[in-house]
């Protein structure tokens, strides 16, 4: 993979234009509280690192995965389902007592049902192992295990037509004359979010290893409560049409720049609240009120 000399201008990603269009005030806070004139960077910082329910269950899911993938690279004997589980019970156990979580933080529940969250874990790594995507893995992929990158460090940097971005991938593997591409998901579908970031993964990996996106086949793998999936084909992707796309969405971004070289923000003023349902669900909700 590609290296970067570290700049400070601010690099576009699914998930952060996803906060910018969400809540401007909410988008200040995650990506620039040191800039905050009353509020401390500390305190922001503690209630951006709260999880939820739902964050927390992906969050197990992705890294027994990354967990199980490692260990098939090493040895390539079948899964005892029971130690697998086993393990995955001590994983959600740690991860649970480990975190502070927004529901408990603000009351919404009087306790956290650690149970109900390993039962949606167990359940969605079970449906994978039962899936034909495992069973094709274990068949046709396990050959070049050696060459599998399983959620390579760092956030994904890459450049798309020169601006740049991050598109941080799960699971990337060759076969054949193809690049595949397996993003884990434990939550709803999201047609037009979902689709987006596929078409930075394949952007990414065509740019990495100097790839045609036709031949790279990126897909989201959604694990609750059945496995489906849902394919990008590489042939229909348009990379210069992608890249106008985020060239605008991050001529957005840079409007709320005072200085966007070095990724300074406008005064907090500028960064409106946006009063929805969804502030319900907001790490910063007490910034709020």
């Amino acid at each position: 993979m590609k290296t970067f000399k570290f700049t400070p201008i601010l690099g576009w990603s699914a998930s952060r234009y996803d906060l910018f269009t969400q809540c401007k005030r909410q988008y200040y806070y995650n990506y620039y509280a040191k800039y905050d004139p009353e509020i401390s960077e500390e305190k922001i910082h503690r209630l951006k690192a709260m999880t939820s329910v739902a964050l927390e269950t992906g969050n197990i899911v992705h890294d027994v995965t990354k967990t199980l993938l490692e260990r098939l690279q090493r040895n390539q004997s079948g899964i005892d389902r029971g130690r697998f589980l086993d393990y995955t019970r001590k994983v959600t156990d740690e991860y649970c007592q480990a975190r502070t979580f927004r529901e408990i933080y603000y009351r919404e529940i009087p306790r956290l049902d650690i149970d109900g969250i390993f039962g949606k874990v167990s359940a969605s790594l079970q449906n994978f192992l039962d899936s034909d995507r495992f069973s094709w893995l274990m068949e046709k992929a396990l050959q070049s295990s050696r060459d599998w990158i399983i959620e390579p460090p760092g956030y994904g940097e890459t450049r798309i037509n020169g601006q740049k971005a991050y598109c941080k991938v799960d699971f990337l593997f060759p076969l054949a004359d193809r690049l595949y591409i397996i993003d884990w998901k434990t939550g709803k579908p999201n047609d037009e979010k979902h689709e987006k970031q596929l078409r930075g993964y394949t952007t990414w990996a065509a740019y990495h290893f100097d790839r045609e996106p036709g031949l790279v086949t990126p897909l989201i793998a959604y694990l609750y409560p059945r496995y489906r999936e849902r394919e990008l084909a590489g042939e229909d992707m348009d990379i210069r049409q992608f890249a106008r796309q985020i060239k605008s969405e991050s001529a957005q971004m840079f409007r709320f720049c005072k200085d966007i070289k070095n990724n300074i923000p406008r005064e907090k003023e500028q960064f409106t609240m946006n009063r929805t349902r969804l502030c319900d669900y907001c790490n910063y909700l007490e910034l709020c009120r």
